[in-house]
């Protein structure tokens, strides 16, 4: 697939995310929902013939999917239709590089690119979260929300608790509490809008699992990891390795070669560039779990 093809919102026939809510969830639902075959022809046409009614098809029929998605980031107090269109953003960075050969449904692979742009966005335009600065900061603040009954001034008693839970020091609750309850953000509602009746700290996504902060953490564990993976790349044979930089660890904005492109490199079917790769990342992950 040609580099310069690029997916916009402007090319699918579509209601805007940023009018009608109402309307945009209403037509995102009438959209058939694509069978496994189906997906897989319409991704093969789009990576094989830059094929853009292919895209747009697989994105239109996952639109449900991003709405489902920002519906548990209502909590941060960010406007529905901007959660909506930034993880639509990610729904088509997840068409882009969508792979049918790998064995994954669509929904499975697009649900990563859509939290991450809703995420990112969250990061950048909440204006509490701008004041912390440090990704320690930002644990402490994500956490202290978790944990505060209510936005009440926390008494000295309570201070305690928190540190002792967050295993930090209660000087530092106290600073961040102060942080979030000044007045930069309006505590109440601006808006007679229905979607905008509580500010940005009235409440919080049910699901902490989707927290920004764990995001955050989890991209650490990642990069603590990343000499185990490397060790465990240096005990493969040089073909084994090589196909499975390639199919797996290829770099952002590069394109995973297929079972049928290595299979035309190396001059064998597709079917043992397949034997080959699985055997690879069996004996990477033996490698990995002994680490461990």
């Amino acid at each position: 697939m040609s580099s310069t093809t690029a997916l916009t919102l402007s090319q699918f026939a579509m209601p805007s995310a940023s009018g009608s809510i109402e309307a945009f969830i209403q037509a995102a639902n009438r959209v058939p929902m694509l069978t496994e075959s189906e997906e897989g022809s319409l991704a093969r046409r789009f990576r094989d013939d830059e094929d853009l009614d292919a895209a747009r098809q697989l994105v239109t029929s996952h639109l449900r999917l991003v709405i489902a998605i920002a519906r548990g980031y209502l909590g941060y107090g960010l406007p529905h239709a901007d959660l909506i269109q930034e993880g639509n953003i990610g729904l088509m960075k997840a068409v882009k590089r969508f792979d049918p050969e790998r064995g994954v449904r669509l929904v499975s692979f697009a649900m990563h690119w859509i939290k991450a742009e809703i995420h990112e966005y969250i990061l950048k335009n909440w204006r509490l979260v701008k004041i912390a600065t440090t990704k320690a900061q930002r644990k402490l603040f994500f956490n202290l929300r978790s944990m505060k009954a209510s936005f009440a001034t926390l008494g000295p008693e309570q201070v305690k608790e928190v540190a002792l839970k967050l295993n930090v020091k209660p000087e530092e609750v106290v600073e961040m509490e102060t942080r979030m309850t000044g007045g930069d953000v309006a505590l109440e509602p601006t808006s007679e809008d229905e979607e905008e009746r509580f500010a940005p700290i009235a409440y919080l996504a049910a699901d902490a699992s989707v927290e920004p902060s764990a995001m955050l953490e989890r991209k650490q564990y990642d990069r603590l990891q990343d000499e185990g993976l490397q060790g465990a790349l240096a005990a493969l044979d040089e073909r084994s390795r090589t196909i499975v930089r390639r199919r797996w660890l290829v770099e952002d904005g590069e394109e995973a070669a297929t079972l049928h492109e290595l299979a035309a490199e190396y001059g064998i079917s597709a079917e043992r560039i397949r034997q080959i790769e699985a055997k690879a990342l069996q004996k990477m992950k033996g490698s990995l779990v002994a680490l461990a």
